[in-house]
């Protein structure tokens, strides 16, 4: 049976296999428990051979969490560490058998049922926490399609990311890394939010100080009311969360939708805001339509809070792209005990 904390064993916190200490952000995931889902869909059937190579070439070389469990260390209170150790790469390698009557009658349907389960696998701590999932079946978006399952402390978004970067190469020249995006550059009031010059007026001084008090000021409130959700502050009871308890049964399901990237940045451009700005106004308003639905309530004009957690990376575009580097540079990489069933 797969545990949900880290193993027992105690290691060292000095030496050879001291191993790696785990950061406060995940410590936390490891306290929730989260797992992070990554559908792929591919534009040719899967080359499981060539999958694996790279799995072996590429991945656990340059990511060591990918070669590592969680231990406890042998301090007084036990804090975990990441901990290097063999890796069998079958292991982590699943091809699933799903119901060929459903595969005929609804491809989509089938792979979104098996992606949803996943959730509700556990995952064996005796060895690294991720494995691919390889569905070799065409559907409308994709010739094949290939699931990660993975522990959310082995990294965020960001840094995953940036591993593909440094694991991917240019089209125009395979030899060469792809570039990271340019920063963006925003436009508006907030972003050229320069001090006036001694011409322009005492008004215009106060009025450059004011914008910075009314800036301090809504941070503060954003903080008394981060504070007292974490406190006291509770959600009423909806479709979107239910009360504990009851004798009622439920499970939440993963689902997606393919949305065309270009519409994205269309929105984006023309509203002059964030990509992150377009996905969260997206999915708020499809929150809104599923909650109406499903309740039959009429009343739209019902105020409902929902808080969420959006963790927002303020890492510049410059530091990813020497982190790619270095992911990709052979100092980094290190030969893993890899073996292969």
């Amino acid at each position: 049976m797969a545990q949900n904390m880290p193993l027992s064993v105690r290691v060292p916190t000095e030496g050879k296999w001291a191993g790696e200490p785990m950061s406060p952000m995940g410590r936390m995931m490891e306290e929730m428990n989260a797992y992070m889902v990554l559908v792929m869909g591919l534009g040719e059937p899967i080359s499981l051979p060539a999958f694996v190579a790279g799995i072996v070439t590429e991945l656990l070389p340059r990511f060591p969490r990918f070669r590592s469990i969680q231990a406890m260390d042998a301090s007084k209170y036990g804090m975990p560490r990441w901990v290097e150790t063999k890796v069998n790469v079958d292991d982590h390698i699943i091809i699933p058998r799903l119901d060929p009557a459903i595969l005929a009658s609804d491809p989509e349907k089938a792979i979104e049922d098996y992606v949803a389960s996943l959730s509700t696998l556990p995952m064996d701590r005796c060895r690294p926490l991720w494995d691919f999932h390889f569905l070799n079946l065409p559907t409308s978006e994709a010739a094949s399609t290939v699931v990660l399952r993975l522990h959310h402390s082995i990294g965020d978004g960001t840094s995953l990311m940036t591993l593909l970067m440094a694991s991917s190469r240019s089209t125009t020249d395979p030899s060469r890394l792809p570039a990271m995006p340019p920063p963006p550059r925003r436009k508006g009031a907030i972003y050229e939010r320069s001090r006036p010059s001694l011409s322009d007026g005492g008004l215009a001084f106060l009025a450059w100080i004011w914008s910075y008090l009314v800036l301090v000021w809504h941070t503060l409130v954003d903080f008394k009311l981060l504070v007292s959700t974490l406190l006291f502050l509770k959600d009423p009871y909806t479709l979107l969360k239910r009360a504990n308890g009851g004798g009622e049964s439920y499970r939440k399901r993963l689902v997606h939708r393919s949305i065309s990237f270009d519409d994205i940045k269309f929105i984006k451009t023309t509203m002059n805001c964030t990509v992150n700005d377009v996905l969260v106004g997206v999915t708020s308003a499809a929150l809104s339509r599923y909650y109406f639905r499903k309740s039959g309530d009429t009343n739209t004009k019902r105020s409902i809070s929902l808080r969420s957690i959006m963790p927002v990376n303020t890492r510049p575009v410059s530091n990813r792209q020497v982190r790619t580097s270095f992911y990709e540079s052979n100092e980094h990489c290190k030969k893993p005990f890899v073996t292969l069933s």
